[in-house]
């Protein structure tokens, strides 16, 4: 099934923290990651993603208000804020409210994302926490592993969307396994629409696999794509990088306007 048979083009949302990685290995304030932003988004990126852990390895505090007073020059841009809603997500959602919050299940030490959300376990804290998001005018995203049974449960806890966690996808790519895993994330993507629920999408996407993900899974929203991104970004620009991964999804969407005209 082709995404555009949902109405909507899946937009990308740019994740900066990698290029705050590079800046905090020295005290010069390069690269900086308020210019990154900017250059992805005159490139045509629809958003601009940041996940600012505990011990801000990466993103700081400081990123995170630099960058919404930046979103206000990109009203038709999409700000997302990525964390864990029992550490210090929920004082970034107070003060900045964001388009997005993408509650994801990580502890304070972990290397990167590698697990969504489970349920029944996470539904009681998760609750309250969207609810409260969502009054102060903020989307809830939840990062979920592609398990089509869990999406009825993201939705009873009030999740307005999922972010299906890609690596397995991509760890899969090119081998045999490749199709067993798409079919996965088409089955889950299904069961999300099915129960309302919007579908983003994210982790180890890149150029090679993108575009088959975007075609070959119903609905996709927004794909949250940054450690591929920033490394094609080293030798490509940041320009170039946001324009050849828009026509990664772009590939995806071929010839489906007469797929939505024949349905």
């Amino acid at each position: 099934m082709n995404p555009l048979s949902h109405g909507h083009r899946t937009a990308l949302s740019v994740n900066v923290n990698k290029v705050a990685l590079v800046r905090n290995t020295r005290h010069l304030g390069i690269p900086s990651v308020l210019r990154a932003a900017r250059l992805c988004l005159q490139a045509g990126a629809n958003g601009i993603t940041v996940h600012p852990r505990p011990d801000e390895r990466h993103i700081r505090a400081s990123d995170v208000h630099e960058l919404a007073q930046l979103m206000k020059d990109w009203p038709d841009r999409e700000y997302n804020i990525e964390g864990n809603p029992s550490q210090n997500l929920m004082d970034f959602i107070r003060q900045v409210r964001p388009h997005q919050a993408t509650f994801v299940p990580d502890s304070e030490d972990q290397f990167t994302s590698d697990h969504g959300w489970s349920f029944p376990q996470d539904a009681a804290r998760l609750a309250p926490l969207t609810a409260e998001c969502q009054a102060l005018g903020v989307r809830v995203s939840l990062f979920m592993d592609p398990v089509p049974a869990q999406m009825a449960q993201a939705r009873a806890v009030g999740a307005d969307r999922v972010e299906l966690y890609t690596e397995p996808y991509a760890a899969a790519w090119g081998t045999d396994r490749q199709a067993l895993q798409l079919e996965r994330y088409r089955a889950a993507a299904q069961a999300a629409l099915d129960v309302g629920l919007g579908v983003n999408a994210g982790h180890d996407l890149n150029r090679d696999n993108l575009a088959a993900f975007v075609r070959g899974v119903p609905g996709v929203l927004e794909v949250s794509i940054g450690h591929a991104l920033i490394a094609d970004a080293l030798e490509l620009g940041y320009v170039a990088t946001v324009q050849a991964y828009q026509a990664c999804i772009d590939k995806g969407f071929e010839n489906s306007e007469l797929i939505a005209a024949s349905a």
